[in-house]
């Protein structure tokens, strides 16, 4: 008898009018991977904002995956460039798609000026492939192709991260989310699946590199490599069912929150939730070393903020040891120059900042212009003006109708249905 998965192959197979279907039934050596498409794969597959997934080949049986360890340079948003360690040409790496019961073959090539490894995190798996080095297996040196072989034996949002000098490589980018789709799909189908690998780093203004020594001190907070106004919105049809995937290697917990719906957590690194045990949420708290996926109907148009909710992961090129000026006068008096004009004179372009809070900056339509390659705290322009924001913020935009999942702009509030002035 064919299982569900099976007919649900055969009669994608069918939609596509002859086009080539591969399984891990009928895949041959060296056939290239399937159409990303659900009717033909029995599953949605996961789109990585700002980012790509990697693509595989089948050999002697395997999915055979190639990831190369190296330095690269990401552009965390315009006007910001950071040299990065990643994986393929990107930070994070490339997310790694499969689906539960495939053998997967993983060859890591390394690139570095030092040696590596890679733990596949969450995954359950020999103890000779876990990927710590000195551990399981020596470390890869520079130069060196190693490879991983293991049958994935189940499903979830899983990572993965070095396990070779983890504090140096992890803090300059090493990452990537690792997706397993179930073997017999799931009632009910998500529409869009969406994966955001959360990270937090040290880069002082006016530099290049992250600085692996700082332990909680953190100025820059990104989804998927990137920063507010440079992260991808997530575009949905209304009425979809949407499912995200956070993964969280960082050094702290984000409490990830989504205006305008509840959601249900439905997963966590450890597998999936049963609904007996799930509840309705706003912001789902992703603690440190592990994932979570949440899922919701998107039954409500318009465009809705996506953010961590702790306020100072949504600024960019935060200095914490800046005095508290709120209150302080700034201006010039009795005929003496202002504090401003002073440092002015040392500090051509240097904005006064605090005196009646952050937001004069937003309102007088600049900021504070920093060191070269360092970008403002406040960030992004909205249909009504600046989005004073940055860090680990991007925007839901659900339409009820839309031609393709490109950006469709800034939503129109149908009339009586916004905020006025009295």
């Amino acid at each position: 008898m064919l299982s569900r998965r099976e007919i649900m192959l055969s009669t994608g197979a069918a939609a596509l009018a002859g086009e080539r279907l591969l399984s891990r039934a009928d895949a041959q050596d060296g056939a290239p991977p399937p159409a990303r498409d659900r009717s033909a794969l029995g599953y949605t597959p996961v789109i990585t904002p700002n980012g790509s997934a990697l693509p595989w080949v089948m050999k002697d049986g395997f999915k055979e995956f190639h990831l190369v360890a190296q330095p690269l340079v990401r552009e965390f948003a315009p006007g910001m460039e950071v040299k990065c360690w990643g994986y393929n040409g990107s930070t994070p790496g490339p997310t790694i798609e499969c689906v539960e019961g495939d053998r997967v073959r993983i060859l890591v090539t390394n690139e570095l000026p030092e040696h590596t490894t890679v733990h596949w995190h969450g995954i359950l798996l020999p103890n000779g492939m876990d990927g710590v080095g000195g551990l399981n297996q020596p470390q890869i040196a520079p130069g060196e192709t190693w490879a991983y072989e293991f049958e994935l034996r189940q499903h979830g949002t899983f990572l993965y991260h070095p396990h070779a000098d983890e504090m140096v490589q992890m803090a300059v980018g090493m990452m990537g989310l690792f997706i397993v789709h179930p073997k017999e799909p799931v009632d009910p189908p998500v529409d869009r699946d969406f994966a955001i690998l959360l990270h937090e780093w040290a880069i002082h203004p006016g530099t290049y590199r992250p600085d692996p020594s700082v332990m909680l001190d953190f100025n820059l907070f990104t989804f998927n490599g990137k920063v507010f106004p440079a992260i991808d919105p997530l575009v949905v049809k209304t009425g979809e069912r949407v499912r995200v995937r956070f993964g969280n290697l960082s050094m702290n917990q984000h409490p990830i929150h989504l205006h305008g719906y509840t959601f249900q957590t439905t997963a966590t690194d450890g597998g999936p939730i049963p609904p007996s045990a799930q509840w309705p949420q706003t912001t789902v708290p992703v603690p440190v070393g592990s994932t979570r996926d949440i899922q919701w109907i998107a039954d409500a148009p318009g465009d809705w903020a996506f953010h961590c909710h702790k306020s100072h992961h949504t600024m960019n090129a935060m200095g914490h040891g800046v005095p508290n000026l709120i209150g302080v006068s700034q201006d010039a008096r009795d005929g003496e120059p202002g504090l401003e004009d002073r440092i002015r004179a040392m500090l051509p372009g240097y904005m006064a900042m605090g005196e009646t809070g952050m937001a004069e900056h937003a309102v007088h339509g600049e900021h504070m212009k920093g060191p070269r390659n360092t970008l403002p705290m406040m960030m992004g322009m909205g249909k009504y003006g600046r989005i004073e924001m940055g860090g680990m913020f991007t925007v839901l935009k659900v339409r009820d109708e839309l031609e393709s999942y490109d950006d469709p702009g800034w939503y129109e509030q149908p009339e009586g249905t916004a905020a006025y002035r009295v």
